[in-house]
């Protein structure tokens, strides 16, 4: 048995200083959600919507919620939260459409519920994930925190979600840096159908609070003055005072997680008791009682409701169903890259590498440095960039140029961290976050496969952030910092990959990538970072993405690479002094393809090298392509010379069997011989 630490407080409403007409609003507010479920519920039973998450039963805690916030604060609600979008004066009408899928929706017919956003209305809805959302919140807090504004975000889990590793990262982050969100907690006892006691030990949410230093509240859920009270009284704190805030508000929902689902697991005593506690009927019989609301006026809210529910009804079934078109589709996947340039004047491209010699190092430093300069909305976050100045000293000094605000050392927190990033986006910020080396982004995959890759493709929300990737093998570093992972990210739609070879490479594909408003994977190696230099001006500038690089023009084969291998492709092409075209693509997302196409077509022998290893490495995709659409012109089978099928051994012996370059010259002389 559940038992409810709120009891009393759950049916004892306190007016307090309210007048007639907030209490009678407030109804209207609670009631309205309650009538569109009763009739999404009759519309499935009939067949005509195809599923349905209810959130009868917890309606006081949405309500209060989003009642309790300015309508310029944001508001980052789950699927049980239709009193959110409601109480936020998001019309019906388009809401429905959203639900069915159809063009006219909120993410036209490209997501189902509530998963999407709208900046119009500060509501920016979850994944199907259950938690990422918690380090959005801290993002947007972060951003108006920098910018010194009076705003507080609140952010909806369940209790079952609490035990997701972005709770508690995204709860730490909040609370090392102070950041102004209440994390709002519905505890109904149930994930899915596993019971609270199946999900955690402890008896109550507010005792979790004190592990992170940070308050913590227990709300009785079903009471909507009590909800809104105690919320607005939390977030005018901590627009005084920036600060998380936990919040338990204790509740029940009275149907299945979703229809479909059903309620057998859960004993008929409990439906019993808190029927008892219903927020819409005890809130209306209390201002029934209270001569606050007549029978009369009751009926008249109602029937305006439905009234209204049914003419929007009529219409949102009659609304386009969406048409596949590729262009669109493809087209809505990556945000326009001249988005918000206005303001600045374009970077220059590919200007005359001069005679200045640098090392990647140094260079990429100047490009993150002049790229702060040019973008005063952007943050660096990482583990120990700050005083430190990094894994690799990049950031070295930036914090005596740009201040502990923009450039902030992180907890151990990956996957909130890219969260807090996408929440500086939304908040029409930019964001970096370093990756300490690109091994440790599988802490954060959801995150940017996810939620940024998928973002703008939903709801035409951009994520501005870069990651950047210190990435690769060759200097002794193991298994766990030593992988070649970009095609981890290549295979998402949404991400751009960019992996630079040189310092004139690297300094201009990162401050394009500044420039552009999606997310960008920006991929060094580590080995290149203190290698030979090369020339790089000294200026600020871009290079496009999905341009690639003639190192070397030939006519007898061509090695088509990218990263370390355009020096590995060199170092054999001036041993052998061979007739060979080398082609470094720069990007991988975007990809150059007619130069990949070009080059095939005009030598006739394609070779297609990378560190990554063979199975699924990018070599297979240039294969396929080539294959498709260049075989005519090919002379010889397509090589592909990548590392071994293992993972990256420690002793360097091993290291240099696994790694192509060895295999490297063998294969190009087969080629040229065959």
């Amino acid at each position: 048995m559940i038992i409810d630490p709120t009891e009393q407080k759950q049916l004892a409403f306190d007016r307090g200083a309210h007048s007639d007409a907030f209490l009678i609003d407030t109804y209207e507010k609670l009631v309205y959600p309650r009538i569109i479920e009763e009739k999404m519920l009759s519309l499935l039973r009939q067949g005509r919507i195809s599923k349905w998450f209810s959130g009868i039963g917890q309606e006081a805690i949405a309500v209060g919620a989003a009642m309790a916030l300015r309508n310029d604060e944001y508001i980052l609600p789950m699927h049980r939260n239709l009193g959110v979008f409601t109480a936020r004066g998001m019309p019906f009408r388009k809401l429905f459409a959203q639900w069915q899928g159809k063009a006219t929706g909120y993410s036209k017919g490209r997501e189902r519920s509530f998963h999407f956003g709208d900046q119009e209305h500060k509501v920016v809805g979850m994944i199907s994930h259950l938690g990422p959302q918690m380090g959005i919140a801290d993002g947007i807090a972060l951003a108006h925190k920098l910018k010194k504004e009076d705003r507080c975000v609140i952010v909806f889990t369940g209790d079952g979600a609490t035990s997701e590793g972005d709770f508690h990262e995204s709860l730490n982050v909040a609370a090392v840096w102070d950041l102004p969100v209440l994390f709002v907690i519905e505890n109904n006892g149930y994930g899915l159908s596993t019971p609270s006691h199946e999900q955690f030990r402890m008896k109550s949410f507010v005792d979790k609070a004190v592990g992170y230093g940070i308050e913590g509240v227990q709300v009785a859920g079903n009471n909507i003055l009590e909800v809104y009270d105690t919320l607005a009284r939390l977030a005018d704190s901590v627009r005084e005072n920036p600060r998380p805030i936990l919040v338990e508000c204790i509740t029940f929902r009275m149907r299945g997680h979703e229809e479909a689902s059903g309620t057998k697991y859960v004993p008929k005593e409990l439906f019993e008791e808190w029927g008892r506690k219903d927020p819409v009927a005890n809130y209306e019989e209390w201002l029934l009682r209270q001569g606050i609301l007549s029978i009369a006026s009751r009926d008249s809210i109602r029937t305006r409701l439905k009234d209204g529910i049914e003419e929007d009804l009529k219409h949102a079934f009659e609304e386009p169903d969406p048409v596949a078109v590729k262009e669109v589709e493809e087209g809505d996947v990556y945000a326009r890259s001249d988005a918000g340039q206005a303001a600045r004047s374009p970077l220059p491209l590919e200007p005359d590498p001069g005679g200045r010699e640098a090392r990647m190092i140094d260079a990429i430093q100047e490009g993150l440095s002049q790229s702060m300069e040019r973008h005063a909305d952007l943050v660096l976050m990482g583990q120990d960039i700050a005083e430190y100045g990094g894994a690799f000293k990049i950031t070295e000094g930036f914090v005596e140029r740009f201040g502990k605000g923009r450039v902030r050392n992180t907890p151990l927190c990956e996957s909130a961290i890219l969260g807090t990033a996408l929440g500086l986006s939304i908040k029409g910020m930019k964001a970096m976050m370093e990756m300490q080396f690109a091994d440790f982004v599988s802490e954060g995959i959801t995150q940017i496969c996810n939620n940024l890759a998928k973002i703008h493709y939903r709801w035409g929300q951009n994520a501005d952030v870069v990651v950047r990737m210190p990435t690769g093998a060759g200097v002794g570093a193991g298994p766990f910092h030593s992988q070649s992972n970009e095609m981890w990210f290549v295979k998402t739609p949404g991400l751009k990959v960019v992996y630079p070879s040189t310092p004139y490479d690297a300094k201009g594909l990162l401050m394009s990538a500044f420039e552009d408003p999606g997310p960008v994977m920006f991929f060094e190696h580590k080995a290149l970072y203190r290698a030979t230099p090369g020339p790089v001006p000294e200026q600020p500038y871009g290079i496009p993405f999905g341009k690639a690089r003639t190192v070397h023009k030939g006519g007898a084969m061509s090695i088509i690479t990218y990263g370390m291998g355009v020096h590995w492709a060199t170092a054999v092409q001036q041993e052998t002094g061979a007739d060979i075209e080398i082609i470094d693509l720069r990007t991988l997302v975007p990809l150059d393809t007619e130069a990949v196409l070009m080059s095939a077509k005009k030598t006739g022998r394609v070779l297609l090298l990378h560190e990554d290893t063979l199975t699924a490495g990018f070599g297979g995709e240039l294969a396929a392509l080539i294959a498709e659409q260049a075989f005519e012109h090919l002379d010889a089978p397509i090589v592909r010379v990548a590392s071994w099928d293992t993972p990256v051994p420690f002793a360097i012996s091993l290291e240099n069997g696994f790694l192509p370059k060895n295999r490297l010259r063998e294969a190009v002389e087969r080629l040229m011989a065959y």
